[in-house]
């Protein structure tokens, strides 16, 4: 995983292409970068469930959404205790199953990150000659008063990373669980 330091040229375009966000003087922005041992459509099952944050992101106890999952779409998240926030509200802005992208932005809540904005793309890839999945995420958000750009990305990247080491852990346990599964029918 690799926070800020681009890696190869096809991550640079990826990032180039998906993940520009303008930086005011009081935001910070960053992205990080996680290969997943499991195929794209696994992976997506997952992130693309705007209504169902709570399956990877462990620190979301509940998650309830209001209407059809659509563009607009707002949820209204529980986060688990031990972080200095009890609830976010959040818009989705980009669901595209095509590309892989997902798109949101918290509009309210109990904490201290505002204007933040986020972007998921899931991209195909071999890992040890087997499908794989390079997940890019990204943010942008305001450096809260009394905190520095710094300290207030250390602190989001701590938490984005989580999310994906656990969606990666979930993710490649089911892609081992839906590889015996296919052994077992032959």
């Amino acid at each position: 995983m690799s926070a800020n330091g681009y890696g190869g040229g096809v991550e640079t375009e990826y990032i180039r292409r998906h993940h520009n966000h303008d930086v005011a003087d009081n935001q910070c922005s960053s992205h990080l970068i996680k290969h997943i041992k499991a195929p794209v459509h696994l992976v997506w099952s997952l992130v693309r469930r705007f209504d169902q944050p709570q399956k990877y992101k462990p620190f979301i106890s509940r998650c309830v959404v209001q209407g059809n999952l659509e563009i607009g779409s707002l949820r209204e998240v529980d986060v688990k205790s031990g972080l200095p926030a009890t609830t976010s509200t959040e818009r989705l802005e980009l669901l595209d199953d095509n590309e892989h992208i997902l798109r949101f932005r918290i509009i309210g809540g109990d904490h201290r990150l505002k204007n933040y904005s986020s972007v998921v793309s899931l991209h195909p890839e071999v890992i040890d000659g087997r499908p794989g999945t390079m997940v890019i995420e990204s943010f942008i958000v305001d450096t809260p008063e009394g905190n520095t750009k710094d300290e207030t990305c250390f602190f989001v990247e701590a938490l984005i990373k989580c999310n994906l080491k656990s969606l990666a852990d979930i993710s490649e346990r089911l892609a081992v669980q839906d590889n015996t599964a296919s052994t077992n029918r032959i």
